[in-house]
C-alpha cells in the first residue's frame, strides 16, 4: 500500500507542475488550447515518473516499460498531432465557451480554475492504472496481452482517422462533409480511438494487476470515456459542426461514436 501511495503522490506532484507550466504558457501566447498538447504529454510524464518510482518497488520490470511504452507512444502522437494542427490557429471556440470569453477578458485565474485544475485532476485520476501497474506484480499475462491489441486497435483508429481528415481537408475537390474511410462508421475515429487506448491500458496495467487493482481503477477509463463523448470531446465539438451545411443529414446516417454501419 505504501508504494501505491507513493506513485500516486509523485505522479499527482508531476501533474500539478505541467498544468503550473502550462497555465504559464497559456498566459503568454493567449491561448488556453495549449492544453491539449500538455494533456498527452501530460500521461507520458506520469508514466515516466510512475516507472521511476517503480524501480524501487516489487512491481514487474517488463509491464512497467511495456505500460511506459504505450502510454508513451500515444501521448507524444497525440500531442504531435496537436501542436501541428494548432498552428496558425487561435484560440479554440470550445475553450472560449467554457470560459465565457476570450482568455485575455475573464483573466487566468478562471482559466486557471476551470480548465488547468479540471484538466490536472482529470489527468491524473485517468492515469490511475498507469500509476498502479508501475509499482504492482503481473496477475495475468493474458489480460495484459489484450489490453495491449485493444490499445493497437485505439491506435489504428486515431492514427488512421487523423491521416484520412488531412488528406480530405487538402483535397480541393472534397465533398462538404468528411464521410470516407473511418469516417463513413464513425462521426469520431479519434474518440473513439482515444477511449479504446484506455480501456487497453486499464486493461493491461489495472485489471492486469489483479481484480482488487481493476475494481480500484476501473473508473479512470469510464471518465476518459465520459470526457471523449460528453465533456470536452464529441458532444460539444458537435454543437459547432451542426451548423455546417450537411453535417445533419451525415449524423443522420452516421453513428457518433461506435463505429456502425451507414443507416439507410
Amino acid at each position: 500500500m505504501s508504494d501505491v501511495l507513493t506513485v500516486f503522490a509523485v505522479a499527482l506532484a508531476a501533474t500539478a507542475l505541467l498544468m503550473t507550466a502550462t497555465a504559464l504558457t497559456a498566459r503568454r501566447l493567449g491561448r488556453v488550447a495549449v492544453v491539449d498538447v500538455a494533456w498527452g504529454l501530460g500521461f507520458v510524464l506520469v508514466a515516466a515518473t510512475s516507472a521511476v518510482v517503480g524501480l524501487l518497488t516489487d512491481g514487474d520490470p517488463l509491464r512497467r516499460w511495456l505500460v511506459l511504452a504505450v502510454v508513451g507512444v500515444w501521448g507524444l502522437r497525440l500531442a504531435w498531432h496537436i501542436r501541428r494542427r494548432a498552428v496558425g490557429h487561435g484560440e479554440d471556440p470550445r475553450y472560449e465557451k467554457v470560459l465565457g470569453g476570450p482568455l485575455g477578458e475573464v483573466g487566468l485565474g478562471v482559466a486557471v480554475r476551470k480548465v488547468f485544475v479540471v484538466q490536472g485532476v482529470a489527468l491524473w485520476f485517468i492515469s490511475l492504472p498507469v500509476q498502479v501497474g508501475a509499482v504492482s506484480e503481473v496477475w495475468s499475462w493474458p489480460l495484459v496481452a489484450a489490453g495491449v491489441a485493444l490499445w493497437l486497435v485505439g491506435m489504428v483508429f486515431e492514427t488512421v482517422g487523423d491521416a484520412q481528415l488531412a488528406a480530405y481537408k487538402a483535397d480541393p475537390d472534397r465533398s462538404p462533409v468528411m464521410d470516407r474511410g473511418l469516417w463513413r462508421y464513425t462521426r469520431h475515429p479519434n474518440y473513439f480511438g482515444d477511449a479504446c487506448v484506455w480501456w487497453g491500458v486499464w486493461l493491461a496495467a489495472g485489471l492486469g494487476s489483479g481484480w482488487l487493482p481493476g475494481v480500484a481503477t476501473v473508473l479512470a477509463p469510464v471518465a476518459m470515456t465520459y470526457f471523449l463523448v460528453f465533456a470536452t470531446g464529441a458532444r460539444l465539438l458537435e454543437q459547432t459542426m451542426m451548423k455546417r451545411s450537411g453535417y445533419p443529414a451525415y449524423a443522420a446516417r452516421t453513428s457518433m461514436f461506435f463505429p456502425l454501419p451507414p443507416r439507410a
